[in-house]
């Protein structure tokens, strides 16, 4: 079983899960754990190969896909007795919540898609394609820190590159060419997952300064009338990190309404 870590909070029967980025690791919430305990309960993963998942993975010969990766955080939640939570995903992260939300919609009671990855614009499937090419042939972490300077250009973006980056480290190589892997025929994949609307309550939270990824995101949010979208000023891909003050009462405050919105539906 994948590696976990629970906040327990005595008062509270919601739970929040934390699904990080490729890359990445449960390491990069440690800006809202404070501030969410004092409300819900938490989860935080770590995904297979990141983090503490590193040791002993099931997978570890196995082919990933987005959905087995949905399946293994189910596995957790009935390990853990948990029938339904809120999720909150980071970049590539949050692909892995929509899959979950796609085929097992029972699980989930909202969703905050943080940097979220819709649609590849030109730019990005240019990198993409860049990446297919030279993944094998130069070391992964220089292709690491490109991907992150182009998608976290900025001075204020520092922090947030080098937390991924310092994440990243811990990466075996052949985990970060199976988690790669994911991009084959991602274009399609992600049309494929938008073509129907779960119906679930989702909020998007974008830094105006996520220049590749925000306009997709606008463009979807004006088709679901379950789907909104909070523009962080002055901040880039990973608002969590950037902003960290401003996401957690932006995205607290959305959970709660849900909350609050489910229990006047079921009266």
């Amino acid at each position: 079983m994948l590696y976990h870590k629970i906040y327990p909070n005595k008062e509270s029967d919601d739970w929040v899960v934390f699904i990080h980025g490729a890359g990445g690791s449960s390491v990069v919430w440690f800006k809202q754990i404070q501030s969410y305990a004092r409300h819900f309960n938490l989860l935080l993963i770590d995904l297979h190969g990141h983090g503490k998942s590193a040791k002993g993975d099931k997978l570890h010969n196995a082919r990933y896909s987005f959905e087995n990766i949905a399946l293994d955080i189910v596995k957790i939640l009935d390990h853990r007795k948990i029938p339904k939570a809120h999720f909150v995903g980071v970049s590539m992260g949050t692909i892995i919540v929509r899959k979950l939300a796609e085929i097992k919609k029972e699980y989930v009671k909202s969703m905050i898609l943080v940097g979220a990855i819709t649609k590849l614009n030109l730019k990005s499937r240019f990198l993409v394609r860049m990446g297919r090419i030279f993944h094998k042939v130069i070391p992964y972490m220089w292709l690491y820190k490109v991907f992150a300077f182009i998608i976290m250009p900025m001075d204020q973006h520092e922090e947030s590159r080098s937390v991924f980056i310092r994440e990243a480290r811990k990466l075996a190589r052949h985990e970060f060419i199976r988690w790669f892997n994911l991009t084959n025929r991602l274009t399609a994949k992600l049309k494929r997952m938008e073509t129907e609307d779960p119906g679930i309550p989702t909020l998007y939270v974008m830094g105006e300064q996520d220049y590749i990824l925000l306009e997709p995101v606008k463009d979807l949010v004006k088709k679901y009338k379950t789907r909104s979208l909070a523009v962080i000023e002055k901040c880039g891909h990973v608002v969590n990190i950037e902003k960290p003050d401003v996401f957690n009462q932006v995205s607290i405050d959305f959970i709660r309404n849900t909350n609050q919105t489910s229990m006047l539906t079921q009266k």
